[in-house]
């Protein structure tokens, strides 16, 4: 199904919606090799990871002290 769109007196253009057009071909990634990367990007994802760890740790000691695991190791 396509639109008919006037942009100009003389111009006519179609506007194909993306599920109706024809699919097209991917391009495979089997020997790219790596990507190069810098010592800052390298550093900056490194960071990233720590920082997933740590937030994931952190979320994980929150669930097990809402399950009550630790509850006996908190002195009144």
């Amino acid at each position: 199904m396509s639109t008919l769109i006037h942009a100009k007196e003389d111009d006519v253009l179609y506007a194909v919606h993306p599920l109706d057009d024809v699919p097209e071909e991917k391009r495979s990634a089997d020997g790219l090799g790596q990507i190069k990367m810098s010592k800052s990007v390298r550093a900056s994802l490194i960071a990233l990871r720590v920082y997933l760890f740590g937030i994931l740790t952190l979320a994980l000691f929150r669930v097990v002290g809402l399950l009550g695991l630790f509850s006996h190791h908190i002195v009144k």
